[in-house]
């Protein structure tokens, strides 16, 4: 079976060629590398260098697959304010060309990436996929737009699952070395933990929440874990359906959590300075995996330690040390 995984470039689109690899799947590889890497992408996948917007391209890794994993996205929501324009050509035209591909392909098997970003702030805690979908950023909008157009691509026969989930940590050792986090710039909490210095602390917002420590709490699920739940949701496509389902770690992690457990990786107290809180954040962001437990049989086996202590190896490998 040859999956196409659009975006495979990327961090998570990397990680998961390299496991489908593993598995025994064959994989062909869509990537423009605006912002995923050549050299994080196995010799032994077929790679096409292109952008999600180029049809005829797209047409060509289309040929021999049988199956899509699409990852191919713009997806920092700070940019998407900036550049909503920008988000809605690549996220929402980029994947109408690769459906549209898809079914002058006969591919009738989709996984896509999706975000709890479509959410936006929940009504109720946990977050189950019948809450109400309020996006609060053009990211957010362009990932519930795609949700949407699959479903009605769903009733002319498509087979998809939509995985929506919050934050991904952690990295994944390879034979030819560690698939991890290379953003410019880095804005997700662990590298910057990890970064950390007297001279540049990390910048917490709020220590006054309503929760056990007083710091928000978010949900936090394994690279590894996601790409488990990403292939086990290939083998439960069914025919005209397009199941949504919410993946993350089951309970949450709050901010000091996570620097508790980044200061046990380090042996040494994390630098931080607790500035006021932002505009716009709520307290706690949980997703109710219930559902993938249910459907996918998924169930996060990586807690937070292993998600920094992946990461803080990867980083130390990346320097060479």
């Amino acid at each position: 079976m040859r999956i196409l995984v659009t975006g495979g470039a990327g961090y998570i689109g990397s990680t998961a060629v390299a496991i489908l690899l593993e598995r025994g799947y064959e994989v062909s590889v869509l990537d423009d590398c605006s912002t995923g890497h050549r050299d994080a992408v196995s010799s032994e996948a077929t790679f096409f260098s292109s952008s999600i917007l180029d049809e005829e391209l797209v047409a060509q890794a289309l040929v021999g697959c049988d199956a899509v994993i699409h990852f191919a996205a713009k997806s920092i929501v700070g940019e998407s304010v900036e550049k909503p324009d920008l988000y809605n050509e690549v996220n929402v035209n980029g994947t109408r060309i690769l459906l549209q591909q898809m079914a002058k392909a006969g591919i009738e098997k989709l996984v896509f990436s999706s975000t709890a970003a479509t959410y936006g702030e929940p009504d109720a805690i946990p977050i189950s996929e019948d809450a109400a979908t309020k996006p609060t950023s053009p990211y957010g909008l362009t990932k519930l737009a795609v949700d949407e157009m699959i479903s009605l691509e769903a009733k002319s026969g498509l087979a998809a699952i939509s995985l929506r989930y919050f934050n991904v940590a952690g990295a994944l050792e390879t034979k030819s070395g560690w698939l991890t986090e290379r953003h410019s710039p880095e804005t997700h909490l662990i590298p910057n933990l990890l970064r950390a210095t007297p001279e540049n602390p990390l910048k917490v917002f709020g220590n006054d929440w309503p929760t056990q420590d007083g710091t928000c709490i978010r949900d936090y699920v394994h690279v590894v874990d996601l790409i488990d739940a990403h292939i086990f949701a290939l083998e439960k496509l069914e025919s005209g359906s397009h199941k949504i389902i919410n993946l993350g770690s089951g309970g949450g992690y709050s901010v000091n959590q996570v620097i508790t457990a980044t200061a046990e990786v380090l042996g040494r107290d994390i630098p931080v300075k607790i500035s006021e809180r932002r505009a716009g954040d709520p307290a706690v962001l949980i997703a109710d995996i219930s559902k993938a437990k249910a459907i996918l049989g998924w169930v996060p086996s990586r807690k937070i330690e292993a998600m920094v202590g992946d990461t803080w190896r990867s980083q130390n490998a990346s320097a060479g040390k």
